[in-house]
C-alpha cells in the first residue's frame, strides 16, 4: 500500500531544503564577511625606515580574503621610486590603487585612504609594508 504525503509532511520537507540550502550556505557567507571586516578593521599599517634598505625591488602582499593585493616596490638611494600593484583582487576598490602614488609622493606608507575605497587602501598599503618588511 503506497503512503500518502499529508500536506504538512510536504511543507516539512520543502522547509527542510530552504535550510539546507539557502539558509546555511547565506551564514557562511555572512561569517566570511564578518572575518572579512574585522580582519581589515584590526589591520595596521606601520612605517619602514627605507634609508636601511639597500637598494632593490621587494615584493609584498596581503589577503583579509575578499580583498587581496601584491605589490612591488623599487628602493633607490633609501627612497621608494616606484610602487606597482600586482595583483589586486577587490570588490569595488579599484580606485584605491591610487594609494600608490600617494605613497610615493609622501614617502611613507601610512597616508590617507582613498575616499570610498578604504578596505582597499588598507590591504594596498599593508602589501607595500609586508614587501619591505621582509
Amino acid at each position: 500500500m503506497k503512503e500518502k504525503f499529508s500536506g504538512k509532511r510536504i511543507i516539512m520537507c520543502i522547509a527542510t531544503f530552504i535550510v539546507l540550502i539557502v539558509l546555511i550556505p547565506t551564514a557562511v557567507y555572512l561569517k566570511s564577511v564578518a572575518d572579512y571586516q574585522n580582519a581589515v578593521k584590526t589591520t595596521t599599517v606601520g612605517e619602514v625606515d627605507l634609508s636601511d634598505l639597500p637598494d632593490g625591488v621587494y615584493v609584498g602582499e596581503y589577503d583579509v580574503n575578499f580583498i587581496y593585493a601584491k605589490v612591488e616596490v623599487t628602493v633607490q638611494n633609501g627612497k621608494m621610486e616606484d610602487i606597482s600593484i600586482l595583483e589586486h583582487k577587490q570588490e569595488r576598490g579599484k580606485v584605491a590603487e591610487a594609494v600608490v602614488t600617494k605613497m610615493v609622493a609622501e614617502q611613507k606608507i601610512d597616508v590617507d585612504a582613498v575616499s570610498g575605497a578604504t578596505n582597499s587602501s588598507t590591504v594596498i598599503k599593508k602589501a607595500v609594508e609586508n614587501a619591505l618588511c621582509h
